[in-house]
């Protein structure tokens, strides 16, 4: 049974809390490391809402992120942070994602994260591959059983 439009909304931000609970219990709960980090917010928001978007397919979201946060890693690594390296950090991103056709606009602030947070290579697992993963899991499980949606549309 198809869950009512006016009932949606509700279902869909129990479903956000849910995912980013996950993620928060296994970073603070468990040895494993961390496994969260600020753009699956809006990850987790376009999945529920936008499902249908070639955006909130499971590969621009594993792929999205990935190559956001290579980017911060290197232009961090040789450039260090600054207003020029803010700013293009973020536009390769963007022009590698158009290229690449693995468009995730959350993914687009993974430079900046990389860039201010100072972080190592070591973050690509964690948080980035292994949280993107669960973000997919979890979403094609609530979009397909509890929503009773079509989602994914396209595996890659």
């Amino acid at each position: 049974m198809k869950i009512s439009k006016n009932f949606e909304p509700l279902v869909a931000g129990a479903a956000a809390s849910v995912i980013i609970g996950v993620l928060s219990f296994l970073s603070f709960e468990t040895s494993t490391g961390f496994w969260l980090m600020f753009s699956f917010g809006s990850t987790t928001l376009i999945v529920l809402i936008f499902y249908e978007s070639e955006f909130a397919q499971p590969s621009n979201i594993f792929f999205g992120h990935l190559l956001g946060i290579i980017i911060g890693i290197l232009f961090n690594e040789f450039f260090g942070i600054s207003f020029v390296t803010l700013g293009l950090s973020v536009g390769t991103t963007v022009s590698l994602m158009m290229y690449l056709k693995k468009i995730h606009p959350p993914a687009a602030a993974n430079p900046l994260i990389a860039l201010f947070a100072d972080v190592s290579l070591n973050y690509i697992i964690f948080p980035v591959l292994v949280g993107s993963v669960v973000i997919i899991i979890l979403s094609i499980l609530i979009n397909k059983f509890l929503l009773k949606r079509d989602y994914p549309k396209k595996w890659y």
